[in-house]
């Protein structure tokens, strides 16, 4: 079992930058892969960003890319999330989330998840 903590966030004006960081305990992340969503109010959770389990190849959604840039440190026990060019609509709440299978983009395929990190937008 892994415990994740997220820490990062805060209040940024439009077009500025954030890093999000979440941290793992109890196991590195080496056997999972790791993904961050999101989640505004009233709305549904939705991915952002992910790293595979082997490898840590990123992906992300069509949203962020080219903005954003999801990454694992050396010892495997951190990830991180560099977002630039911030978008008030952007607004939420933030989350990590470790997953055993390869690769996902589905809130339910993810087996274990950090309390979130509040990210406001302002414009």
């Amino acid at each position: 079992q892994v415990q994740l903590v997220e820490s990062g966030g805060g209040l940024v004006q439009a077009g500025g930058s954030l890093r999000l960081s979440c941290a793992a305990s109890g196991r590195t992340f080496s056997t999972y892969a790791v993904g961050w969503f999101r989640q505004a109010p009233g709305k549904e959770r939705e991915f952002v960003a992910g790293i595979r389990r082997s490898g840590g190849t990123p992906y992300y959604a069509d949203s962020v890319k080219g903005r954003f840039v999801i990454s694992k440190d050396n010892a495997k026990t951190t990830v991180y999330l560099q977002m630039n060019t911030l978008k008030p609509e952007e607004t939420a709440v933030y989350y990590c989330a470790a997953s055993r299978v390869y690769y996902s983009r589905s809130v339910s395929d993810y087996d274990y998840w950090g309390r979130g990190t509040q990210v406001t937008v302002s414009s």
